[in-house]
């Protein structure tokens, strides 16, 4: 595995997520250094033979499969300050990402040191060569990097490859409305001929970044008008996730459902600020869809 090259500045390498280098004043830049025991020395490797060392990292947000190995790369990281906590915190990835502290070993991406985050940016700041633009709903900070010379846009996890999704059901999410409005501003970007590179998929561009984009934003819209159908019935949670993952033939395992879990929590309370669902206690907390 090796660098793909955009120009002579941007490079590409791959993974799950994948990670952009940007050469800036005689260094390099990466963004999304990722996860795995030898993550950092691949990425040392590559930069290496560029002729150049890691200056800085930029992250997309703060979940562990994006910035594990952060700490074993001698170069300061930067995030999104709503990100600050998340990539800082143990409890508080496990909070965003299980609901509450995580039974140990129970989600697949942990981070095997503490994580220090050296600088934080907002929106539109540009860093390195690279402007930082909005696109939350996945995660709070959730940030993607534009290279408007190249014409590439790293989006990390503002939108999915299109086998990611059908292997877990739901685009992972905390708000509904939000990751909507980043895909949004995303399909104006591919209508403009940009490049979109996803943290988990391939890189699309033109016809084939709007269709992918449709594809996710389409899984989005549906899974509301899903969940008020199944919502004739009260319903808790958990039962919702079982029967989301039985319509789209998804696999069930503990991780995939408490993934499935955390955005069915996000369309609950959407669908309920909207006055479409109510709370109900039957043998527990249940939702069905408001009766007057």
């Amino acid at each position: 595995m090796g660098l793909r090259t955009f120009n002579e500045r941007l490079y590409f390498y791959p993974g799950s997520p994948g990670t952009l280098l940007k050469v800036n004043d005689g260094g390099a830049v990466i963004v999304d250094p990722g996860h795995g025991s030898g993550r950092h020395k691949d990425l040392r490797r590559e930069v290496r033979k560029l002729g150049l060392e890691i200056k800085a990292q930029l992250a997309t947000h703060g979940h562990a499969d994006h910035i594990a190995v952060a700490p074993r790369i001698n170069a300061p990281l930067f995030i999104h300050r709503f990100e600050f906590s998340i990539a800082e915190s143990p409890l508080n990835r496990e909070l965003l990402t299980f609901g509450s502290k995580a039974p140990e070993g129970f989600l697949v991406f942990q981070f095997p040191e503490e994580v220090k985050v050296h600088a934080v940016f907002e929106w539109g700041d540009e860093l390195f060569g690279l402007k930082t633009i909005r696109l939350n709903g996945h995660s709070p900070g959730m940030t993607g990097f534009l290279d408007e010379q190249s014409g590439v846009i790293y989006a990390g996890d503002a939108f999915f490859g299109e086998r990611v999704i059908e292997a877990v059901g739901l685009p992972y999410l905390v708000d509904p409305e939000l990751f909507k409005a980043s895909i949004k501003e995303l399909q104006n970007y591919a209508e403009r001929g940009f490049l979109l590179i996803p943290s988990h998929g391939k890189a699309v561009k033109g016809g084939e970044a709007i269709e992918l984009l449709d594809f996710n934003l389409n899984r989005v819209e549906e899974m509301g008008e899903l969940i008020l159908r199944l919502l004739e019935n009260p319903m808790g949670l958990d039962e919702l996730a079982f029967k989301i993952m039985g319509h789209y033939r998804v696999e069930v395992t503990p991780p995939k459902l408490a993934l499935n879990l955390m955005p069915l929590r996000a369309f609950i309370a959407t669908l309920y600020n909207e006055g479409k669902i109510e709370a109900v206690v039957e043998n527990g907390l249940k939702w069905r869809v408001r009766r007057d």
